[in-house]
């Protein structure tokens, strides 16, 4: 049984590695932050960030029976709007788990995702999606750091109460 409590212990310590991350592309200069990297998805640090955050918004969404799609990247032109964005969707995100009972979050139900697809899923497996969803794509920025020359560290889920990542 999953129950609010630890999902959100899980979603603060993935935004506390997303949070991380978002602190070190502060060092990118705004080419580096939209340079695109081959063989990546989407091509640049800053898509890949708005992919991340956006991704939660729209799954949250669902949960609540909502399409929501972010689909202006544009607007987060910087590692601080992004970061804005982040707060917003973490706020959204707290906000539907504080209010989520033991069987709400168990209970398999009918939801509306994108295209109209009406499929049976579990509440607690949708939110679990956004959060493996960031460290895949947190992975995939780490490494586009890399190749811009701007390595980082200690960006692994944070086990350490510390936050540091290790």
């Amino acid at each position: 049984m999953h129950t609010a409590e630890a999902l959100l212990d899980l979603h603060e310590r993935a935004h506390s590695s997303l949070q991380r991350l978002l602190a070190h592309c502060r060092q990118l200069s705004a080419e580096e932050l939209d340079r695109e990297v081959a063989g990546f998805g989407y091509p640049s640090v800053r898509l890949q960030l708005h992919h991340v955050i956006g991704g939660e918004e729209y799954w949250i969404g669902v949960l609540e029976g909502l399409i929501l799609v972010d689909d202006n990247d544009s607007d987060y032109p910087t590692v601080e709007s992004l970061e804005a964005y982040r707060r917003q969707v973490f706020s959204a995100t707290e906000k539907y788990l504080r209010a989520a009972s033991v069987e709400e979050l168990n209970t398999a139900r009918r939801m509306m995702t994108w295209g109209n697809k009406e499929r049976l899923l579990i509440p607690a497996h949708v939110f679990m999606r956004p959060l493996t969803h960031i460290y895949h794509h947190q992975g995939q920025i780490v490494a586009m750091c890399r190749l811009l020359g701007k390595p980082a560290a200690a960006m692994d889920y944070p086990i350490a109460p510390d936050s540091s990542g290790r």
